[in-house]
């Protein structure tokens, strides 16, 4: 077993625990907190401009206003107005005009709006689309957005149709193909995501990949679904292929602009290609390539399209990571990237000549990259102990520049912890990478009940960020030790980790578990009788698991739990199906691995909670395993949210989460140090 660090890693914003006017990083303080979005920035990179979204615990409700930043960090101000979302800010590609969405006056449903930067002056709207708009890009002498439309209608049908539907008293959805669900929407069959461009000084609305009949991947889109070509001839775009499947193929499609027809550029590979970004010359157009069909964590490689040449060519075959959150750098000569690496979110650059990634950062994880004509790189930083912030990165360095303070005032007295990086020998002998969150004031010369959290995806991995669901320093300040360690098919390790755990969901990860609990079981400041775990999604899989098997914890939460894979055909999403056989085609996978066969064995305390707009698990499937517990006389509580999804997102219904597992937890593990 080896400790990476040797020394806590000790932040600003820590401080003395003894302190009388400190306070711990409540789950009350996490909803007082301003959170920042992608930023803009101006080609000139000048401004910036970022989305910075707050909450009122009162309301329940959340406002977001877009704010201006400087690139040297001299200036923050709001550019919208309270009480008005906005989002989607685009920079104008002179820099003079910005971009964004948002509902205001009479509007019914998101609109685009411009608002002057190079000078006073209020923001106008620039459409009228009944049926909204999101996604927006800004090229050349147009803004392109994205609407879920009726490609049969015109505007004002579309109007008429949106108007009766809300009057109308049935409430019947009806489907005769997939996709029917996204996480935690209906999705109407009738209506298909397409995009649209306005001119920038107004305008008609002018359909582009409507008159090609081939619309926009259907269960989810964003910016990253389509990009336009920097002189508007060309748009590249996902749609799925073919359209209604259970499990279509996603294939990048490129049409002229004012054609009828659209080509499937990436029809030999069999898996998903994504995420089409040309490049600032016009010469190639970068997207995201995967080889294994069904298959959603496999390594997404970099791969050039020639526009001219026509071919296909991989840059980061040879590179066992996945690309992601990609930016051209303005001369075209590769790619800046925000990678998921061994448990941080990194910067890379990725050139174009196939040479080896270079990582830019280190410590800490980086998002949302933006990047101006100079050059200029910005993007969002935070670690475990810091929310998002709003940094300019030295792309060649790797030094950063704060250019915001949005946070600084609330957590200046906030006693935030520690926390470190270690290794552990986990299951076949690998290692195991996992990060430890001391408690405010921690003494290792006196012992701590531990809170182990198990992670959801299952191909997923916990990253030096900052989370406000599971925060494990919120944890760690009710007086426990908590952990996130990222078991095998956890991503950002490799190929090999990633996939190690497919079919088999059970096998290792539970190893792991159990290696990490004994890792714990060995350290002279844990209390091996006050162990407790938890976890959600593939989380309150694997604590479902640990029901019926042997460990050393004394109650366990379980969240949103995959319990059985038989009943878990009722989500969005299928996970084992289309790559190693239906439950119908191949029983004993699903045997061997669900849960629910598992529940003779059953023993230990759990607390269930799930919510009713949970489409990617189910709600029934918490109800069955609070029934199987009950039935079975085993000590279990079930909350139920009816108005949350996967996750619990409304700050009192997130409050009472919070307390209800804190109360749960230390029934079985008194929290501090003795």
């Amino acid at each position: 077993m080896k400790r990476l660090l040797p020394v806590l890693i000790l932040f600003v914003f820590a401080a003395s625990a003894t302190a009388d006017d400190t306070k711990p990083l409540s789950i009350e303080l996490l909803w007082e907190l301003e959170r920042i979005g992608a930023p803009a920035i101006s080609p000139t990179g000048d401004h910036v401009v970022a989305p910075v979204t707050t909450y009122d615990t009162d309301s329940d409700e959340s406002e977001t206003r877009l704010w201006l930043f400087s690139a040297d960090g001299d200036v923050q101000r709001a550019l919208t107005a309270a009480g008005q979302s906005a989002g989607s800010p685009v920079f104008s590609p002179d820099g003079t005009k910005l971009a964004f969405t948002a509902r205001r006056g009479s509007d019914e449903q998101g609109q685009v709006y411009v608002l002057p930067m190079d000078g006073p002056g209020e923001a106008s709207r620039l459409t009228e689309v009944p049926t909204g708009v999101s996604n927006l890009r800004w090229v050349g002498s147009h803004v392109y957005f994205t609407s879920r439309v009726w490609p049969d209608k015109d505007w004002d049908e579309m109007a008429e149709k949106m108007k009766a539907e809300d009057e109308s008293k049935v409430s019947a959805h009806e489907w005769s193909q997939m996709p029917y669900a996204f996480w935690d929407h209906w999705i109407d069959e009738a209506r298909a995501v397409h995009v649209y461009r306005v001119p920038a000084d107004g305008g008609e609305v002018e359909p582009v990949t409507l008159p090609t009949g081939r619309e926009l991947t259907r269960a989810h889109q964003g910016t990253y679904s389509y990009d336009i070509h920097p002189d508007e001839t060309w748009i590249a775009f996902n749609s799925d292929n073919p359209v209604g499947a259970p499990n279509p193929e996603m294939d990048l499609f490129l049409a002229r602009i004012g054609s009828d027809e659209a080509v499937n550029i990436t029809e030999a590979n069999d898996a998903s290609d994504t995420s089409p970004m040309f490049s600032p010359d016009g010469r190639k157009l970068a997207y995201l390539r995967q080889a294994i069909r069904g298959f959603y964590a496999d390594t997404a490689n970099v791969v050039l399209h020639d526009l001219e040449e026509g071919g296909h060519r991989e840059i980061t075959t040879d590179w066992d990571r996945s690309a992601a959150g990609l930016a051209w750098a303005p001369d075209a000569s590769g790619l800046y990237g925000a990678i998921d690496d061994a448990g941080t979110r990194r910067v890379y650059f990725i050139g174009v000549n196939g040479e080896r990634p270079r990582a830019v950062t280190g410590a800490t994880s980086f998002a949302n990259l933006a990047i101006a004509d100079n050059g200029t790189l910005v993007a969002t930083n935070e670690s475990f102990v810091h929310p998002a912030r709003l940094v300019r990165i030295n792309s060649t360095t790797g030094d950063i520049a704060r250019l915001d303070t949005r946070n600084d005032e609330r957590l200046a007295d906030v006693d935030l912890g520690t926390y470190e990086e270690v290794t552990f020998t986990g299951a076949y002998g690998a290692e195991v990478q996992m990060w430890v969150h001391y408690p405010p004031g921690f003494d290792e010369s006196k012992t701590y009940p531990l809170y182990l959290l198990i992670h959801g995806g299952p191909h997923s991995a916990i990253t030096e960020s900052f989370s406000y669901r599971w925060n494990a320093q919120t944890f760690a300040s009710w007086g426990y030790v908590t952990a996130w360690h990222n078991f095998h098919g956890s991503s950002g390790f490799g190929q090999d980790f990633v996939d190690s755990i497919n079919p088999d969901w059970l096998t290792r990860p539970y190893e792991d578990t159990i290696a990490a609990a004994d890792w714990f079981a060995e350290q002279s400041w844990i209390d091996s009788d006050r162990m407790v775990a938890g976890g959600g999604s593939y989380g309150g899989y694997l604590a479902s698991v640990l029901l019926a098997k042997d460990h050393p914890f004394n109650a366990l939460v379980i969240h949103a739990p995959v319990y059985n894979m038989y009943s878990q055909m009722a989500s969005d999403f299928a996970v084992h199906g289309e790559r190693f056989g239906e439950f119908w085609e191949r029983p004993e996978i699903y045997r061997d691995i669900s849960p629910h066969y598992l529940a003779a064995d059953f023993s230990t305390p759990a607390l269930i909670i799930h919510g009713q707009r949970d489409y990617r698990v189910p709600v029934g499937q918490a109800f069955e395993l609070f029934r199987t517990l009950q039935t079975q006389g085993i000590e279990s509580r079930l909350i139920y949210y009816p108005d949350e999804n996967h996750w619990i997102l409304k700050p009192n219904n997130s409050i009472h989460w919070h307390h209800s597992v804190r109360d749960w937890i230390g029934r079985f593990a008194e929290p501090g140090a003795r």
